[in-house]
């Protein structure tokens, strides 16, 4: 439960923490529109519609552990991404932290190969946050540039490798279509058993899941960012 306050503002914690995009924020009244660069809806010091989260604004001591998890880095936006949206949630966001980490590690691919379908899943959910934050780790994992832009562009499959094409042609159906044609399913069934295959849609889904929050919330991209997704229609 989060006791609002009537003023947010960017902490010491935030500071020492060394986040940059929390740093650069501006202590600001509790009111969006303050920043002439950001809609007029959005609050600057949290980059999205709701008021940046303060640990003091947090009741129980679990929560705190969350809120102090966040600011030393256990996710890759801090607070002003996904999770200072879902912290206003506290149960919800335990529950969902913990199923995020089970589908990110334990889902039976590789991780590149998860990286690669999570890129898959925002690009299908055209969510720019997501995809500047994990375009960027998917090249730490070894994602090609090729690769890159075969998602980012929806360019043709033909050419990759068997998994990174039954990967795409999944997210792309799934999200895209809204139905999965025999033969793709055949194929990623062939390539990655029942049992991962469950998972890879599963963790495709949760950031789906995610992009929906965001979008909702109209987080921006951090400071100095622009989109490198395609304009959507």
């Amino acid at each position: 439960m989060i006791d609002r306050s009537t003023f947010i503002g960017v902490t010491a914690a935030a500071l020492a923490a060394g986040n940059p995009t929390a740093a650069e924020a501006q202590t600001v009244a509790d009111v969006p529109g303050t920043d002439p660069l950001l809609p007029k809806d959005v609050y600057a010091s949290s980059r999205n519609r709701a008021p940046l989260i303060t640990r003091d604004m947090i009741a129980s001591d679990e929560n705190k552990k969350a809120y102090d998890g966040i600011m030393n880095g256990s996710t890759i936006a801090g607070m002003q991404g996904p999770a200072g949206i879902s912290l206003y949630s506290s149960k919800i966001n335990r529950i969902a932290s913990q199923l995020n980490v089970a589908l990110r590690l334990q889902n039976g691919l590789d991780p590149r190969l998860s990286e690669l379908a999570m890129m898959v899943a925002s690009r299908e959910a055209d969510s720019a946050f997501e995809w500047n934050a994990h375009e960027s780790a998917g090249r730490k994992l070894g994602i090609d540039q090729n690769l890159i832009d075969v998602v980012r562009f929806r360019k043709p499959t033909t050419g990759l490798g068997e998994k990174e094409a039954a990967i795409i042609n999944l997210g792309r159906e799934t999200y895209g279509k809204h139905k999965v044609s025999p033969q793709t399913f055949a194929t990623a069934q062939r390539l990655f058993g029942t049992e991962t295959l469950v998972n890879v849609c599963l963790l495709m889904g949760n950031y789906v899941m995610t992009a929906g929050l965001l979008h909702a919330f109209d987080l921006q991209l951090p400071p100095g960012v622009v989109s490198s997704l395609p304009a959507s229609n």
